[in-house]
C-alpha cells in the first residue's frame, strides 16, 4: 500500500506519460504504399547514403538522420504538406519524427518497420 502511494505522489508530481503526437502517424507497408506510390510527396528515407544506394523507395529523397546537416536539409521542405519518411527497421524515422515535429511539421508519417517491412 505504501508503494501504491509513494508511486501516486511521484505520479502527481512529475506527471505521466505525455500522450501520443497528433502530427505523427505510424502507417503501415500497404498504407504508406497506397499514400505514397504514383504521387507527388516529400517522401524521405533517413538512412546512411550508402544504404539509399543499395535500393530505396522510387522518388525518396535521401537526409541522412546521422548527418550534422539533418535539420538545414529538413528546413528545405514545405512544413505544411505532408512528409513521409522511412529507414531501416522504423527506429530513425521514429526519431526523425519527433525531431520534424519540434520543427514545426504538422503531416508526419512514418513507415511502420522501415524498409525491411515495406518489401
Amino acid at each position: 500500500m505504501k508503494y501504491i502511494i509513494i508511486m501516486s505522489i511521484f505520479s502527481s508530481i512529475f506527471g505521466s506519460k505525455p500522450a501520443q503526437s497528433n502530427a505523427v502517424k505510424v502507417l503501415t507497408p500497404t498504407d504508406f504504399k497506397e499514400q505514397t506510390e504514383s504521387k507527388t510527396v516529400q517522401l524521405i528515407d533517413v538512412r546512411t547514403p550508402d544504404e539509399f544506394n543499395s535500393g530505396h523507395i522510387n522518388g525518396a529523397k535521401n537526409i541522412d538522420f546521422f548527418s550534422g546537416k539533418f535539420n538545414v536539409d529538413f528546413e528545405k521542405l514545405n512544413k505544411d504538406q505532408a512528409v513521409y519518411l522511412y529507414c531501416r527497421s522504423g527506429s530513425r524515422s521514429r526519431q526523425s519524427a519527433n525531431k520534424l515535429e519540434a520543427m514545426g511539421f504538422t503531416e508526419i508519417y512514418d513507415l511502420q518497420g522501415g524498409i525491411l517491412n515495406y518489401n
